[in-house]
């Protein structure tokens, strides 16, 4: 007789077929989001398609001394200058087709992760010149969730002006600020377009958790992700330089000082004293602050007395935010206690290398010389600059000039956008 064969499998069997099923299903899934994921954004990492792509940034980043070297010999030649110059009209030209300049330029159209798209970030540029080396900040740190105000200086050229509105209509979170002020070096007005574009981003929208202010010679050193998780780490806390004014500096707030010809000039005329009840501290021009603390500078009496007086002073941005910082009204403040101060190396807001505090640092110097070239006692960074600059925690540093070095920001936003697309695999 003919023996039975079980076709289908038994109870249990079929528990195990089911089980393979609903892995192979799994792993399928897994493989199509890879394969997706490597589609959707490959085209947005940075290509070896620029002239500054004649260096290997690889090499320059593990600070390779022959690569920078090399680096240095082309920023001074003149061909080579010539053909990484983008003018006015050509950057005009180019955003005229706004889908065909954000693919062109590899602009980020999504959030790249949900973390970043429930943190968004408002940030003020205040700028008057180079308009490449305002697309490339722009670029750097543009993420569809955040908000971006610009303010562009009066005295600007028409050609500067009209590039930055052409580039800025093709994003909806990126806009000129309302009121443009002639912004005159050391006076009230670079911090009255700070203040300006706080006013509008604080209208605009609600959902962003910090404020940063920026200039157009600043580059981030982290990308969005980490500056979100910086921010985070925060807890609501402001990051800003506010240490006791040094001997000798006090003259910038007891003296009335008044703009002639263009230029802040001191007069004899003394300041009446400050009209809060803490010491004026010194700190710097940027700040890393929550929204919180953007309502109190634009709605609080006490701040904005304090504000007003302080419209006449040297500097008083140098000195504004630090004193603000340590009112115990202020959100987000530190108390006025000395033991609290924070410099500008505590604080994450700023990295610059002041060229008095350079040197060995085995020998007690705060960091190392400047490879690049100084600007009023200001290192303006060179690519030699970047291995030790990616070390530090500061989210931004200044200063760039593409004229001066071009490799020093192509390295480091090719680093950045190659950081963040990793971060997603």
């Amino acid at each position: 007789m003919f023996r039975k064969f079980r076709i289908l499998p038994t109870r249990r069997g079929w528990k195990k077929f089911l089980l393979l099923v609903a892995f192979a299903s799994f792993a399928c899934c897994v493989i199509h989001m890879r394969i997706k994921l490597t589609i959707d954004h490959s085209w947005l990492d940075f290509t070896d398609i620029e002239p500054e792509d004649k260096c290997n940034c690889t090499k320059i980043l593990q600070q390779d001394p022959e690569e920078i070297e090399q680096a240095k010999i082309l920023s001074i030649t003149v061909d080579f200058r010539k053909k990484i110059r983008t003018t006015d009209e050509q950057f005009i030209e180019l955003a005229r087709d706004c889908d065909k300049f954000i693919q062109m330029r590899k602009y980020l159209t999504t959030p790249l992760t949900q973390e970043e798209e429930e943190f968004p970030i408002a940030y003020s540029i205040v700028i008057h010149h180079k308009i490449q080396t305002f697309e490339r900040l722009l670029r750097s740190i543009y993420a569809p969730q955040n908000f971006y105000c610009i303010h562009v200086d009066k005295k600007s050229p028409p050609s500067f002006l009209s590039a930055v509105l052409r580039i800025t209509s093709c994003f909806e979170n990126v806009f000129i600020s309302s009121r443009l002020e002639n912004v005159v070096y050391a006076s009230w007005s670079r911090v009255q377009a700070d203040i300006n574009c706080m006013k509008d981003l604080y209208s605009r929208n609600t959902t962003w958790k910090y404020f940063l202010n920026l200039c157009g010679q600043d580059f981030p050193l982290k990308t969005n992700l980490e500056i979100v998780r910086k921010l985070k780490a925060l807890k609501g806390k402001n990051s800003l330089e506010t240490e006791k004014t040094p001997a000798g500096k006090e003259v910038r707030w007891k003296k009335h000082h008044e703009v002639v010809k263009g230029v802040l000039e001191r007069t004899n005329k003394d300041k009446d004293p400050p009209p809060i009840d803490i010491p004026v501290f010194c700190g710097g021009a940027y700040i890393v602050v929550t929204r919180d603390f953007v309502g109190f500078v634009l709605k609080d009496p006490k701040a904005l007395k304090f504000i007003e007086w302080a419209k006449d002073g040297y500097s008083p941005d140098e000195f504004l935010w630090a004193t603000l910082q340590r009112m115990p009204s202020t959100p987000g403040s530190i108390p006025s206690n000395f033991r609290y101060d924070v410099t500008d190396v505590n604080s994450i807001a700023r990295l610059v290398k002041w060229q008095f505090f350079e040197g060995v640092q085995s020998k007690g110097a705060m960091y190392p010389p400047c490879s690049g070239r100084h600007v009023r006692a200001v290192c303006v960074y060179g690519a030699g600059d970047l291995g030790w600059m990616l070390q530090q925690h500061h989210l931004f540093a200044n200063k760039f000039d593409t004229d001066m070095d071009p490799f020093a920001v192509r390295c480091l936003e090719k680093y950045l956008r190659h950081q963040a697309l990793k971060a997603l695999i």
